[in-house]
């Protein structure tokens, strides 16, 4: 079975949070840019086995 796991983040901080998820075991499965009223944002999907 496999858990996800949803995180917003900005850009600039993608790589960072992507590393310390993966050594935590999480993958990421999806990004999507997102645009919330003038802000923008970056959902990593994240996934791993339970």
């Amino acid at each position: 079975m496999k858990e996800y796991k949803v995180i917003e983040t900005r850009r600039y901080n993608a790589e960072k949070l992507m590393n310390e998820m993966a050594k935590q075991g999480w993958e990421v499965v999806s990004t999507t840019h997102w645009i919330k009223l003038i802000s923008h944002a970056l959902l990593i999907t994240f996934a791993k086995e339970t």
